[in-house]
């Protein structure tokens, strides 16, 4: 296959340093004054720039990052610059084996993640992880296994726990707002920027395919939204449309779904042109027995400026939610539970529900072969 034009020291400078990418909501997250530190946490693995935003979570949460291990010379002198106080492990194991550790934070390569997760809970220590938190059903099996045996935390950083909006439309629709949530549809373009891009970004195997990848994010939120507790895949296709020249990225998909909390439909591509102002123009429309809500969740096109904006529709006239100021809890919350033993920022059934139907779509879906000019 073709390897991308890509550097690792220009992926750390451009997706973290001026990437548009997450910009907004990374500045004003990092901005806020972080929580006392009530536990000590390390990262292992800093293959992609979400880190940044797991590692100030926690940080805002009560956290204090003690170490860090990064196999890579050049993302683990990035991440040291970044975290000066931060020690760096002389190995994954020597983080492993320390007691005073209770959480470990990864970004690392999406399949390497579950196994790093398995040996973490193996070693008595909690895991958060970036999405995807597995790329196979059977990664996903063994996840359980040990997760139920250890009783240890296994948490994946997703959208919801970072969206104003999304939080907010569940507080909506708790009161009632829109009656009985019958569907919700998501829209989730990304920008690719393939010259910021590692080559497992490239490579099916160690990404584990689009709606593994990407529409891990609105499956979540549709099991959120709907309250949802059973699913199942009603359909799913993949594709490579437009990038002959990485064969074995899909660039393209979507999937159907129907639970017993409401149906859902999420389509997730690649195809964000250079010309917008964040990484996609992502939506999110619930609709309910009693009215509607929109989410424009990273930008409203020639409208108001930032993200997280909310429309409701319903027996009045139709009006703007700001959600600026809606508390995004999860991180206190998980620190909350590594050290109370709870589950208040989100439920162990529910994160490995959405994985499975991820993973599901993924592996059942009609494969789109047609390239398009």
């Amino acid at each position: 296959m073709s390897t991308p034009p890509y550097s690792r020291r220009q992926f750390f400078k451009t997706s973290i340093g001026s990437a548009a990418i997450l910009a907004y909501r990374r500045s004003s997250l990092e901005r806020r004054q972080p929580t006392a530190a009530r536990i000590r946490f390390a990262v292992i693995g800093v293959n992609h720039s979400h880190i940044n935003g797991q590692v100030q979570t926690i940080i805002r949460g009560g956290g204090q990052l003690v170490s860090f291990f990064a196999k890579e010379p050049d993302l683990a002198a990035a991440f040291s610059k970044r975290y000066p106080d931060a020690k760096a492990a002389r190995s994954e194991q020597e983080i492993l084996d320390d007691t005073t550790i209770p959480l470990i934070v990864s970004a690392s390569i999406p399949n390497q993640r579950a196994p790093l997760g398995i040996k973490a809970m193996e070693h008595g220590k909690d895991f958060m992880v970036d999405k995807p938190g597995a790329t196979t059903l059977e990664q996903l099996a063994e996840l359980r296994r040990v997760q139920a045996r250890t009783k240890k935390i296994f948490s994946v950083l997703i959208e919801r726990h970072e969206s104003k909006s999304i939080n907010k439309a569940g507080e909506l629709i708790r009161s009632g707002a829109i009656g009985k949530v019958v569907q919700t549809a998501a829209l989730a373009p990304h920008k690719m920027t393939p010259e910021t891009r590692q080559p497992w970004f490239f490579t099916r195997a160690q990404y584990g395919g689009i709606l593994c990848d990407l529409a891990s994010h609105n499956l979540d939120a549709y099991l959120f939204l709907t309250s949802t507790a059973h699913a199942e895949v009603v359909a799913s296709q993949v594709g490579n449309v437009h990038h002959p020249q990485y064969p074995e990225l899909e660039d393209f998909g979507d999937v159907m779904l129907s639970g017993d909390g409401g149906a859902g439909y999420i389509r997730v591509d690649w195809f964000t042109p250079a010309g917008l102002s964040t990484y996609g123009d992502s939506r999110l429309t619930i609709i309910g027995t009693d009215g509607y809500m929109e989410l424009r969740k990273t930008v409203d096109i020639a409208g108001r400026p930032g993200g997280d904006h909310l429309f409701l529709v319903d027996q009045k006239p139709p009006r703007y939610i700001d959600c600026s100021d809606v508390p995004l809890p999860y991180g206190e919350r998980l620190v909350d539970d590594v050290l109370n033993r709870t589950t208040t920022a989100d439920s162990q059934s529910r994160t490995f529900l959405a994985m499975q139907l991820a993973l599901e779509a993924q592996s059942r879906a009609r494969k789109i072969d047609k390239q398009i000019p």
